[in-house]
């Protein structure tokens, strides 16, 4: 068992209660910037329903980029609120962690802004792809080390972390897979990121027994 810091904050301590209060506020924020950078287009014709309709159909790469980081974000949310759940506590080790997990969360803005101005840019879908696989990758992190300092206070056996793992590491298979594709197309190396969907389906069909404490 790896040996977590000797301070551990009970979940009904104040000090638990402000991390999972900072945690969420700062979710909130990314998620409410994303919009923010959707900018309402500026048209010489205001009355010009025309001239509307075009300047919003090339707003459209800014719309998927929102909606798809809007899902995103709200899943990793899911998660980190899931893995927040079944702790009995916290340390040092898992708040550094965390923050290092959140400092990526409040990133996400900037490479989804990236994407909707540069969709057809390589770099552009690169650099969003390599955010989100930090990200996942992350999680993993977070719920490894809580699970092998004793912070969790459910039973969860090396089957179901493995299962767990899994299940965060399919979207940074998917990021990293996009990668290349992203050389020969950039709509292709999007479509690719939708893959984990159908993968986490597959795989809470197959959960195995007890998984369900991670849930």
């Amino acid at each position: 068992m790896v040996k977590g810091s000797a301070r551990v904050w009970a979940r009904e301590t104040v000090e638990f209660g402000r991390v999972t209060g900072f945690s969420d506020g700062l979710f909130s924020i990314a998620m409410t910037l994303l919009i923010v950078e959707v900018a309402v287009p500026h048209m010489v014709h205001t009355g010009d329903t025309r001239e509307l309709l075009d300047r919003l159909e090339d707003l459209i790469p800014e719309f998927v980029g929102f909606f798809l980081s809007f899902a995103l974000i709200g899943r990793y949310w899911v998660a980190h609120h899931q893995m927040f759940s079944v702790l009995r506590g916290i340390d040092y080790g898992l708040i550094s962690r965390n923050l290092v997990y959140l400092a990526f969360i409040a990133f996400m803005p900037f490479p989804t802004a990236l994407l909707g101005d540069y969709f057809d840019n390589p770099l552009a879908v690169i650099a969003y792809a390599v955010t989100g696989a930090i990200v996942s990758a992350l999680e993993v992190v977070l719920l490894r080390y809580a699970w092998k300092t004793g912070l969790l206070r459910v039973k969860v056996t090396p089957q179901v972390m493995r299962w767990g793992s899994i299940m965060s590491l399919a979207p940074v298979a998917a990021f990293l897979v996009s990668i290349p594709a992203a050389f020969v197309s950039t709509p292709l190396a999007v479509a690719i990121w939708l893959l984990a969907v159908p993968f986490g389906i597959f795989m809470n069909r197959r959960a195995p027994a007890g998984a369900d404490v991670l849930e």
